[in-house]
């Protein structure tokens, strides 16, 4: 019964961190806003994988080590945010086009690999040191010490699979044909802002501390 009730609670509180506003979410949409409904799942994936690199540190302890080290903190936090940065730059370096093209036609002159999606899911979460906190504060402050490591173990896996389903879902309804129809339309504009949200977020990143 306790281990239920544990199973519910770290879902809920992966839900809601899955569902904050935050780099994870302006990738995602990014992603499936500007290439494909594949791009946003396969950075959805990326996301999920990333979600396993926290989750091993703090089994073994090193989450802990990394939360006191000011130094180890600050190289996670300026590698994420200069990736964030990186992102949004080339955002915000889109040209505008004077073709008037279909849906179909710009979705093929705008392509990412596959790799590159899962990269940028991949990168922007495991280098996301907010992420390291979150994780930090579960595993020293909801999961219990004395809760075996294949539970412990269970858990991450647990906030892995609801962060890759949530974004997964925000991928699909993003890029509905109504939806995308309508983003289509400014999309320049769209490569501005979402440019934008990237590098204030990675300047928000680089101001973050671990206290």
């Amino acid at each position: 019964m306790e281990i239920l009730f544990g199973f519910i609670t770290i879902g809920a509180i992966g839900l809601l961190g899955a569902m904050s506003p935050g780099p994870d979410f302006a990738v995602v949409t990014k992603n499936s806003i500007l290439f494909s409904r594949r791009a946003g799942l396969y950075t959805a994936l990326g996301i999920g994988l990333g979600i396993f690199v926290h989750v091993a540190y703090s089994l073994v302890g090193i989450g802990f080590i990394i939360s006191q080290s000011i130094l180890l903190f600050s190289i996670i936090k300026y590698i994420g945010a200069a990736y964030l940065v990186y992102l949004g730059i080339q955002l915000l370096r889109t040209k505008k086009s004077d073709e008037k093209i279909d849906i179909q036609q710009q979705s093929n002159s705008r392509s990412i690999l596959n790799r590159q999606a899962l990269w940028n899911g991949f990168l922007t979460n495991a280098l996301n040191p907010k992420v390291t906190l979150f994780f930090l504060s579960i595993f020293t402050q909801v999961i219990s010490p004395s809760t075996p490591l294949v539970i412990q173990a269970a858990y991450g896996i647990e906030i892995a699979v609801i962060a890759f389903v949530w974004f997964a879902i925000l991928a699909l309804i993003l890029t509905t044909t109504h939806v995308k129809k309508a983003f289509f339309k400014f999309h320049y504009y769209v490569a501005k802002v979402m440019g934008g949200i990237l590098v204030a977020l990675g300047i928000k990143v680089a101001l973050t501390t671990n206290h």
